[in-house]
Order: structure tokens, then sequence, then C-alpha cells
């Protein structure tokens, strides 16, 4: 699909024609290519292709939004129609509305988000293979629970009627493994995976089904936990978990709706003093990179935690006029949706301490690796969550455990957080281990 900006602008024009006040369209093509193995078994190849576009609509106090999956000129005019009937017989919508001509992005950040490159089915086939015959090869591995790489790129355009138009592009990466270990009542799994927005940053397919084996393996044999409160490490690959607590907590829906446990907050201290937490769009080869917001508007750095405090929240133009603000250019892009506040890249920055020293620190405590199911309390910030992970006894690793499950509240957990050194830096929300005290571990 190579003229995605001029079917938006084909679709904005009827909508006006058709008596929008204020209209935006959006068009996104995408193409993909994933394979998928299983004990050295070759399980599926596809390719898939799609093209979607959408229209909001806004007359006075009044919007609807609609999408469809062809540009053919007909479906484009009964899109456009459709979506103006349906404005005229929503509910007032007092916040709706386009942002101000004045405060559009005119330039545009070059943050290198497409990989030129393409690949076939054969090489994603070879490297799921990989990835399962790694897994494989890990002594104690019973069989892989499936093995699996993908490519795909996704081009996306948005024209508005203030003037906006501008298209953006980028393309992803991945590869994932699942290993099984033992028999029976007594099987474990564990996984891996990598991502990223160009190949040649991936991590070797190979190491990650080393790395899934591994942990399986390292997870037989587990008790139960006790109960008791004892400090508690999480994986850098859960610790991204409570960062996601900490984001939909100062998204500005819920802080507008009074849902959020963070309302209050703002200004205050909610880390540990040395704490900060920024949301960049513009980080290179970033997965959650964007030149422009969902709204058109410029996006920029955000420092959403210094020194411990929270300095802001996360708003699009809607939320930001109910809570008496400006946008901080976190708009969503959506297809046939209203635009809703959201982050990019967050980086939760290390602390000084190795995971090892944090566990050698400890005389005991329990290291999470896993976590099933979710209790969270949006509004007051009650925690519970299921858990596996390992045992921590005088400075070391005892032990598996499974079936425990970790309860707290977040803002104590947040007010008794270290992070440790090992920040990942292949995601959109990265965080390295994190120390946290005060959490109470139900088990036996």
């Amino acid at each position: 699909m190579k003229n995605l900006t001029d079917s938006a602008a084909q679709l904005l024009d009827l909508a006006m024609k058709a008596g929008a006040e204020q209209a935006s369209a959006a068009a996104a093509w995408n193409d993909g290519i994933e394979a998928s193995a299983r004990d050295g078994v070759v399980e599926e190849v596809g390719r898939s292709e799609s093209l979607d576009l959408g229209i909001r609509v806004i007359i006075g106090e009044k919007q609807a939004c609609v999408s469809a999956s062809s540009g053919k000129p007909d479906v484009l005019h009964e899109l456009a129609e459709r979506a103006v009937a349906m404005a005229r017989e929503t509910p007032d919508d007092p916040y709706c509305g386009l942002p101000d001509a004045a405060n559009l992005a005119k330039d545009f950040p070059d943050c290198d988000l497409f990989d030129p490159s393409e690949t076939d089915a054969d090489t994603l086939r070879d490297m799921a293979l990989t990835a399962d015959q790694a897994a494989r090869d890990v002594d104690g591995i019973a069989k892989t629970d499936g093995s699996g790489a993908s490519w795909s790129r996704r081009r996306a355009a948005l024209v508005m009627s203030n003037g906006f138009s501008a298209e953006r592009q980028g393309s992803f990466w991945s590869a994932s493994c699942t290993a099984i270990a033992g028999e029976g009542l007594g099987m474990e799994r564990d996984y891996a995976w990598t991502s990223a927005r160009f190949r040649e940053d991936l991590r070797d397919v190979a190491e990650i089904g080393r790395e899934a084996g591994e942990r399986t393996v390292r997870r037989l044999n587990p008790r139960k936990a006790k109960t008791c409160a004892v400090p508690v490490i999480y994986d850098r690959r859960l610790a991204a978990s409570l960062l996601g607590s900490f984001l939909g907590s100062i998204n500005g829906a819920s802080v507008a709706r009074g849902s959020s446990f963070l309302k209050d907050k703002l200004g205050q201290q909610v880390f540990a003093k040395g704490i900060s937490i920024t949301d960049d769009p513009h980080r290179i080869r970033g997965q959650a990179s964007r030149p422009f917001d969902g709204e058109g508007l410029p996006t920029r750095k955000l420092e959403l935690i210094r020194d411990g405090a929270l300095t802001t929240w996360i708003l699009d133009t809607a939320t930001g006029k109910q809570l008496g603000m400006d946008s901080t250019g976190s708009a969503s892009f959506g297809i046939g949706s209203a635009p809703r506040p959201s982050s990019s890249n967050v980086t939760l920055a290390p602390g000084q301490r190795t995971r090892a020293d944090m566990i050698a620190g400890l005389e005991e405590g329990f290291l999470i690796t896993e976590m099933l199911g979710a209790s969270i309390n949006a509004t007051t910030g009650d925690y519970s969550r299921g858990a596996s992970g390992f045992w921590i006894e005088n400075g070391e690793i005892a032990y598996p455990v499974t079936e425990a499950t970790v309860a707290g509240n977040l803002i104590e957990i947040f007010a008794n957080l270290e992070p440790a050194e090992d920040l990942p830096l292949d995601r959109s929300i990265a965080s390295p281990s994190v120390l946290v005290t005060g959490l109470q571990i139900s088990g036996e």
C-alpha cells in the first residue's frame, strides 16, 4: 500500500463534506511473516498483510469513530457518512476535539525505526528450529512447548482537519522459545525471548533456546514457600510489571476518573530518593519510539519520577482538558478509535548493586521469576499475585519455589523499592531487577 496518506486524506475530505466540523483520518498497512516449531518439527509458517482505515468525526461536543479494512472509494464514502451519522447521535463529550493547529508537530526526529532488510519464511523457519534445538540440547529438557520467529513492518499515516499530515513506519523482529522439563505432575516450563527493530540487534536465537532450557531445568523439584514476610527480589523480566502498574496509575484517563491510587500524589514523594523513571519517545531504535503522537503533537522525553517524586501525568488532549493541563504529547495512535494517553519507552534507572549482591545480603528472601494472575485494586493500590521462583537462605539460592502468593500495597512497594544494575536494553518498559521489602508471602 503506497498511498496511505492519500487514502486518509480522501477519507477526511469525504467526512468534512458529509458534515463533520473536525475530523482526523488514519490509515495503516501491516505486513509480516512468522514461523513456529516444536520438538524439532516445523508447526506453522504464515504470512499476513492487512490494511486498516479509520475516521474520527467531531460535531460540536459529539464524536464518533469508525474503521474499515478496505480503501475502495465506495467503502470510504460509506465510512465517512456512517461516522458523521453516528456522531450526531452520540452523547456530548465536552473534552473531545483536535489540538490547536499552533501546537502541532513540525519537525519529526529520526529514531531509526525501520530496518529496510526483509526476510523470508525459510530464514524464520531456520531461526525457530535453531532455538528449539538449542533448548532440547540442555540436559534435563524433555521437550519444547513451541519456538518461534517473526518479522513484521508497519506504515501508518495520520491526516487531520487542523492541517496535520504525516506518516511513520517501523519494523519488528522477534524470536522465542518455551521449554519443558520433568514428567507428569512434576513438569516445569520456562521461556526466553528477544525482540528488536533491526535483525542485527536480536540476541542469538541459539542463546534464547539455551536460556529457556536452563531456566526450566532450574525449576525442577520445587517446594511450597513459607508463609511469612520477607524481602522479595523481582527478576528484571517481572519488575517491568511493577512499572506497568505505575504507568497505569499516572495515566491521565485513570487520574481524570479518580480511579488511580496516585491521583493525589503529583509533586509528592512516591519512590525512594534517588529513583528516576523516564519516558523517552525518541530513543534510537526504541520499540515504542514515535516522532509524533496520535494527535499530531510533538513528542518529548518526560521525567516521570525525579529523585523519587512524581512530576507529571501521562496526558493526551482530552485528559489534559479534564485535568486543566496541557497534553504531554502522549496520545496513542488509533485506527478507528479516539486517542488515549499511553507511554512510550519507559526506563527505571539502574541502581548500584548487582542482583547477586542483593541475594548475598539476605538471610532469607524470595527471588520471583514468574507470576500468574493478578488482583490489583487500581483505586487503593492493594496488590496480590501468584508467584514462583527461588527461596533465598543465608545469602544463597536454596531451592525452587512454586504456588506462592505475594501481597502488599503498591504505594508501599514503590516507596521501598531498590533497583539493581542489570537494566535490559531491548524492551519498551525496561526495569532492572528490584528488591522490595515488606511484602507478605503466603505458601504452606
